[in-house]
């Protein structure tokens, strides 16, 4: 059938991944198995693994790589969004291969070139090098300074070598800033790709579209239509699989505000880029950041902040101990499992208008959304009941599970009778598609192979988020008079003093 929409084409921007080695520092933990393998071989089922893509997972544990791909082999038909088939596993783990080493050895690091110069030989002598940084933390000055003792940070020519550094980028401002020097020294800037997988989601990458490429939005995408947005993650897990050790030194601001939040509120509030260059979408998210009101006093982090933890509850019919009695947990512990952040954006559009950040463990489900919340028409004619209508229209961006977008409107019941009552115009990614969004990490994966980083975050993004977020985070661990922690039970929607947040401003939380 001919196209019958002449644009087609030219909605269509895509830039090439190019073959190369991936190697995999940390290869035997969790997030290789369970989602960065599993995108590599979604890809080759969708056919888009460019071909004579080779796989190294480089970890301490003694291994060969026969037990290694076993291990990825049975645990991919349980994790893979596009099922395990045996004729595309076989020749695709084909290219899987282990490569023993502590991050500490630089002997490791030059075996691993003599390996990586044996695949490249294979290939007429010549090869793209793809480093993905995702292991501990503390290893990542280990693994990109050997890098460079060795010369994998550089390329031969007409080839490029990139590092992906896994989250957490840093733990504070000095922290993120000692590591953007060591990446720095080891790759440029635009070799470098700091993951945010929230940024990889397809309805996180269709904000943009639904603003810049729809007339009805723009136009109204500013403080004088809208009154509130509200920025919401909710987890109905807590401590399990002895995450406690983990998340009782980090805690909800640091896990999950100061980068995949903060990153969404960016794209929903950042103006217009002037392209669509990695660079200049995020000149214009870097801008918002900046802009980002500091609340640097205790005072106005008490204001403007809410920091609690869980106690004894029930989720989804079973019982939860609190989150001072979890596994790995610091009995006397001090931080936060949930936050709620009012944000202020002190810009010509945004002035004004409330971005309510929230984040929270052992909540009734589990899901990330966006709503942008319009102002109530004028109380004349229909609105003038004040009983009638339940506020203004809300269009709804759903990150996670069920990935689409909903905009609530007023309509007539149908009768003899006026009467009023919300509905929903909704809109569901694989129901309008056919299919299912890819996982985030495939879309990423790509990305980096084919040199855009549009969906990655830069230095100055990172360190920019981590200035807003040290403010608050010394007011409640450095401060003689720190806010107090607030409490709500596990299987709730969080503290009172969250609700209270709000209401100051006459806005309540909406319900998801």
């Amino acid at each position: 059938m001919a196209n019958t929409n002449p644009f087609r084409e030219d909605l269509v921007t895509r830039s090439q991944a190019a073959p190369c080695t991936v190697v995999i520092f940390g290869a035997t933990g969790d997030l290789t198995h369970r989602k960065l393998v599993p995108a590599l071989y979604n890809l080759a089922v969708e056919g888009e693994l460019p071909p004579g893509v080779k796989i190294i997972g480089f970890a301490r544990r003694e291994k060969s790589d026969e037990v290694f791909r076993a291990g990825l082999k049975e645990i991919n038909p349980k994790v893979s969004r596009s099922g395990h088939e045996a004729k595309i596993w076989d020749p695709f783990e084909e290219n899987i291969h282990y490569h023993q080493s502590e991050f500490q050895d630089v002997d490791g690091y030059q075996r691993l070139a003599d390996r990586l110069d044996e695949i490249d030989n294979g290939r007429g002598g010549k090869g793209n090098r793809l480093f993905y940084v995702a292991s501990a933390p503390e290893f990542f000055d280990d693994i990109l300074e050997n890098l460079k003792k060795v010369g994998l940070n550089e390329a031969a020519d007409g080839c490029w070598a990139r590092v992906i550094v896994e989250k957490p980028f840093g733990t504070d401002l000095p922290s993120a800033k000692h590591l953007n020097e060591v990446v720095s020294r080891t790759f440029a800037e635009k070799e470098t790709y700091r993951i945010d997988h929230y940024l990889g989601k397809e309805t996180a990458q269709n904000i943009m579209v639904l603003r810049f490429a729809n007339a009805i939005f723009e136009p109204l995408w500013n403080n004088r239509y809208i009154e509130q947005v509200q920025i919401t993650c909710s987890e109905n897990l807590g401590m399990e699989g002895g995450r406690g050790g983990y998340y009782d030194k980090s805690g909800a601001m640091r896990d999950m505000i100061q980068n995949h939040l903060l990153q969404l509120l960016s794209l929903v509030a950042m103006e217009p880029p002037t392209d669509l260059s990695a660079d200049g979408v995020r000149d214009e998210k870097v801008k918002v950041i900046r802009s980002l009101r500091q609340w640097d006093t205790p005072e106005k982090v008490a204001e403007n902040v809410v920091r609690a933890q869980y106690t004894a509850g029930t989720v989804d019919g079973v019982s939860r101990v609190g989150y001072r009695e979890e596994d790995r947990v610091d009995p006397e512990s001090m931080t936060e499992s949930y936050v709620a952040v009012r944000c202020m954006i002190d810009t010509w559009r945004w002035s004004g208008v409330p971005f309510y950040v929230r984040m929270g463990k052992q909540l009734p489900k589990k899901a990330t959304e966006i709503s942008i919340h319009f102002k109530s028409p004028p109380s004349v004619l229909f609105n003038s009941d004040s009983s009638g209508t339940p506020g203004g229209n809300v269009l709804v961006i759903r990150i996670q599970p069920d990935e689409g977008i909903s905009l609530r409107m007023m309509s007539k019941i149908p009768g003899a009778n006026l009467r009023l009552e919300p509905v929903k115009m909704d809109f569901h990614y694989a129901t309008s598609f056919g299919k299912g969004s890819p996982e985030a990490y495939e879309r990423l994966l790509l990305d980096s192979m084919a040199g855009d980083a549009t969906l990655f975050a830069r230095r100055d993004e990172v360190e920019e988020a981590w200035k807003f977020v040290d403010h608050i985070e010394r007011a409640w661990h450095e401060s003689d008079n720190a806010p107090p922690m607030a409490e709500y039970t596990a299987g709730s929607w969080g503290p009172k003093e969250a609700d209270d947040l709000l209401k100051q401003d006459g806005n309540e939380w909406r319900r998801l």
